[in-house]
């Protein structure tokens, strides 16, 4: 079989997946990065009534056309405490920010253009427009005007606008559901006590990570042996739990102790595609098992998470009514890089901002797809596309950030 592109595999793993449309109703606290799952309507005008926008006093304008007019001070209106009285001429009412407008008043001029008299009594400093300072009701949006569409992703400014038009909960659609299953006889969690050939299991925390980012729930499926019947078993209880899809880490390839595969197909999985033309990353495996999408990651830690960023990453986010999210930046290479062969290279990088903005992208000498530490130092991973030739310091690369360069 022949290795897959990168594009071409993505958008494979792409183009059968459905976002999920069952939606539920959510108290506001817990919406923060939820999408809206339909138009949302105001109930109630925003602002209510007409009301200042400063500290000051409201006055008629006819009354102030003339810098120097006295005015009796009759009352004051503050926010929740308005003026139930009637500003006639010559008078002016202490207007405070937010508090409604008294009647007969068309203008606020602002406390610093006031001087105060004696006898509650006010001299103009200065002769505002009409109108000036004023709020005016429905200004901001009108009952029943629908201000947040379907689709939103709830983030602070559209919250504050659901609750400013009266909603105390919202619809969201519902999180797509990813389960991931480690696998692998040498595996323990960590906090245990290695024994001869055993190694900490890592590779789940970072994907249920990325999966999280993108607006998942995770359904922690734990770690199984290299046995058939164990992983039939934590596939089925995958199947019970109503996922979108199932992540499967190590076990993947067709040796004699990868059973991942071997089992799926067992248990009626259609296999799609599982060799890329990547590095890291090259056996991923990628099938459909009774509505559920099965992604194969590798078993070493990286790269077991670039596959997790170039694919379990879009596929959540799609799942989830999310925007694809665009990783790539322009940067300068710090190092020559040699002339790639025929897969994708994706080459962990230190990613330096330069005085003027711009992006430089430091390679690591060390590249081994088992070295957690170099990735998690890595902000970024320079795409070397196949067949290009040697690149030298200078050269304009393009780069997958993984988080912004301090």
């Amino acid at each position: 079989m022949s290795l897959l592109p990168v594009d071409e595999a993505l958008a494979r793993v792409l183009a059968k997946a459905r976002p999920r449309e069952e939606t539920e109703r959510l108290a506001l606290h817990d919406c923060l990065g939820r999408v809206l799952a339909e138009d949302l309507a105001a109930r109630l005008t925003h602002p209510a009534f007409d009301n200042s926008a400063m500290d000051g006093y409201a006055v008629r304008h006819e009354d102030i056309a003339e810098i120097g007019a006295e005015l009796a001070v009759i009352g004051q209106s503050a926010a929740g405490r308005g003026f139930r009285g009637e500003v006639k001429r010559g008078e002016a009412v202490r207007i405070f920010t937010g508090a409604p407008l008294p009647t007969g008043a068309d203008t606020v001029i602002v406390q610093e253009d006031i001087e105060i008299l004696e006898g509650a009594r006010v001299r103009t400093l200065f002769a505002p427009a009409k109108g000036r300072h004023i709020r005016l009701s429905g200004q901001d949006f009108e009952a029943g005007e629908v201000a947040l569409s379907g689709g939103s992703v709830l983030d602070a400014g559209r919250l504050t606008l659901a609750a400013s038009m009266n909603h105390d909960s919202l619809p969201v659609f519902r999180r797509p559901k990813i389960a991931i299953l480690a696998t692998g006889d040498e595996l323990l969690p960590p906090g245990s006590a290695p024994g001869p050939d055993q190694i900490i299991a890592s590779n789940s925390f970072g994907v249920a990570a990325i999966a999280r980012e993108n607006g998942a729930e995770i359904l922690d499926l734990g770690i199984v042996a290299d046995d058939r019947a164990a992983i039939a078993a934590a596939v089925a209880e995958a199947q019970s739990g109503d996922v979108d899809v199932l992540v499967t880490l190590g076990g993947a390839s067709v040796g004699d102790h990868d059973l991942v595969q071997s089992t799926l197909l067992g248990c009626g999985m259609t296999l799609d595609f599982w060799r890329i033309a990547m590095r890291p990353g090259k056996p991923l495996m990628v099938g459909e098992l009774a509505g559920i999408t099965v992604l194969g990651l590798p078993g070493n830690p990286v790269s077991s998470l670039v596959c997790a960023l170039l694919f379990l990453e879009p596929l959540t986010r799609k799942l989830a009514h999310l925007p694809p999210r665009s990783r790539l930046v322009p940067a300068r290479l710090t190092a020559p890089l040699p002339a790639n062969d025929r897969r994708q290279d994706y080459v962990r990088a230190r990613l330096i901002v330069e005085p003027d903005g711009s992006l430089l992208a430091q390679p690591f000498t060390r590249q081994d797809s088992s070295m957690t530490k170099i990735f998690a130092q890595s902000n970024g991973l320079i795409v070397r596309a196949p067949q290009v030739p040697a690149a030298a310091a200078g050269e304009t690369c393009s780069v997958l950030k993984l988080r912004d360069p301090t």
